[in-house]
């Protein structure tokens, strides 16, 4: 299961458990803190056993994937759901709970074949009957979800026989196959029930390789292994998602051995982590990420309605300097929404350089001058605004501040909010309650962002939230979504690239490289262009330097 769209706050995280037993602990072979010197040894092969503790800053919101938005929660649902299909580290689409399909000449019809035998984690069979109804879900205009109209654009979905489902649609839609990625919904436990009100927010059950076993609120969230899983029962026993929200104290956690994984800052990786012990203990990974951090300004409010202020704005903010300064060079300036290097990201966009100058012209332009205090002043009304950031992210923290300096040097004054991350979605996000806001977005493999950037996507929960809307750029998204024709499309996503620049409803401000972390007793990590999580079935620790095994509290 995957999502396009997620909205970044934090690092990954974890959970453990084993079947069979009602009540579990965790027992570990060494003294808490101590490190044997054998892990990293010679590997005898893949084994059964151990789990992975995975840090995070911040909790899930809800384990039923329409419903969320968050990285944490689509992390966790990625290991109990499935899809029709999903990435390769390829990045190629390859079959999930469809083990084949057939998509007619014309483009309008996709036939999927599904694996036959899959069970859902309570032992009920799954069959193309969840698909219909998941489906079903998705376009109901009851469920609150981001991600309806992807299955909007259908015109009929229909089961053939329990192990056949098609889809049908009116006209060309370009994301249509990788659309199916999404996670595949329980019918027996959802049918004819109020989906927000399920217990499957809270408990969810899937067709993945881990079950859900326990969600401590604020704390962790354990999953086990899934032993009927349908590739095989993943290596390990079980995964914890540790939630920790002190950055520092998550470091202090990993280098005393207590957790597996995280998400190194620049700083950690850069110079906290270049010595012997550490190196003989983790093995590091650095790759550009598919995501990007913005400044986002919402568009209802009268100071940043004028597209002048906005581009100042970029103009008076140094993307380079945060670069060099908060990543150390572990990133890269962003222009727009893609990934560089992706075939639809255009390179030749308009640039607004760090010009404090030109900054101040635009704003003269717009009608913001310094009163005798040097601070800009409309209408007798100060240039004053605050930023929100989530709590935990360092990174944030660190940008908001040199954003909030450099504005200073051209008259306006900026506050920093910090709000701990579930209130932060669910009481200023969602609700539009926001001045300006730091946030990064997960990008996906197709380049269809009408959920982010199309006009009708302004309600609350929805992921236009700050009400950008351009009847040019809506063209552009529905022109880019309903051609197959890579070429076609490209022009539409450039022509799009280039509006969104001159607009900047945001400032994009960079691409940072992912820098994941991970105990060196796991082997079978493979780097791709995905990444490394997308074969984490496949992770296993050799029998020798196994450290948690479970027992009966």
């Amino acid at each position: 299961m995957y999502c396009k769209h997620r909205i970044i706050g934090f690092c990954k995280t974890t959970g453990f458990g084993i079947i069979l037993l009602l009540a579990l602990v965790v027992v570990s072979c060494q003294p808490p803190g101590e490190e044997p010197q054998r892990y990293g040894g010679p590997d005898t092969g893949p084994a059964f056993g151990d789990l992975l503790i995975d840090g995070s800053i911040g909790d899930a919101s809800n384990l039923i994937p329409p419903l969320a938005s968050d990285s944490a929660s689509h992390s966790i649902c990625g290991l109990v759901y499935n899809g029709l299909v999903k990435y390769d580290g390829d990045l190629n689409l390859v079959g999930d709970l469809a083990e084949s399909w057939e998509i007619s000449p014309d483009g309008l019809t996709i036939t999927f074949k599904l694996r036959k035998g899959v069970k859902w984690h309570d032992g009920a069979p799954f069959t193309a009957q969840d698909v219909l109804f998941t489906y079903q879900v998705m376009v109901d205009p009851k469920t609150p979800t981001a991600y309806a109209g992807d299955y909007q654009q259908v015109k009929k979905a229909e089961v053939l026989d329990d192990h056949t489902f098609r889809v049908i649609y009116p006209q060309p839609f370009a994301p249509a196959l990788s659309s199916w990625g999404l996670a595949i919904l329980p019918r027996h436990l959802l049918a004819g029930k109020d989906i927000t009100q399920s217990p499957l927010s809270r408990h969810p059950i899937g067709t993945g390789p881990f079950m859900f076993k326990k969600w401590q609120t604020g704390d962790r969230i354990t999953l086990a292994y899934n032993p009927d899983y349908f590739e095989g029962r993943p290596y390990l026993n079980g995964y914890i998602y540790m939630i920790i929200p002190d950055p520092a104290t998550m470091f202090l956690q990993l280098k005393a051995g207590n957790i597996d994984r995280m998400g190194l800052t620049p700083l950690q990786y850069s110079r906290q982590t270049q010595y012997r012990r550490f190196q003989e203990l983790y093995n590091k990974y650095r790759y550009i990420s598919f995501s990007y951090t913005y400044l986002g300004y919402n568009l209802t409010d009268p100071r940043f309605a004028d597209r002048r202020v906005r581009q100042a704005l970029t103009h008076a903010i140094n993307k380079q300097e945060i670069i060099d300064g908060v990543l150390l060079g572990l990133g890269q300036v962003a222009t727009g929404p893609y990934k560089p290097g992706t075939w639809f990201y255009n390179p030749d966009v308009p640039k607004f350089p760090y010009d404090p100058e030109q900054a101040k012209a635009l704003l003269a332009a717009a009608g913001w001058h310094p009163n005798p205090q040097g601070l800009l002043e409309k209408n007798g009304q100060p240039f004053e605004f605050t930023i929100l950031i989530n709590q935990g992210n360092t990174i944030r923290t660190k940008t908001a501040e040199i954003i909030q300096r450099r504005l200073k040097e051209i008259g306006i004054k900026v506050n920093i909010r910090t709000v701990e991350w579930a209130a932060f979605l669910k009481e200023f996000i969602n609700q539009g309650r926001f001045e300006a806001v730091l946030l990064g977005w997960t990008t996906g493999q197709d380049p269809d962002v009408f959920d982010i950037w199309h006009s009708s996507k302004v309600r609350p929960g929805e992921l236009n939230f700050i009400h950008y809307q351009n009847p040019q750029v809506d063209e552009l998204l529905e022109k880019g979504r309903h051609t197959f024709d890579r070429r076609q499309r490209q022009q539409y996503y450039f022509k799009f690239q280039e509006i969104l620049a001159q607009d900047q409803p945001y400032t994009f401000l960079f691409v940072p490289d992912a820098l994941p972390v991970v105990h060196r007793r796991f082997r079978g990590i493979k780097p791709a262009p995905a990444g490394i999580d997308y074969n984490f079935i496949k992770w296993y620790v050799p029998k020798a330097e196994q450290k948690y095994t479970f027992a009966l509290d």
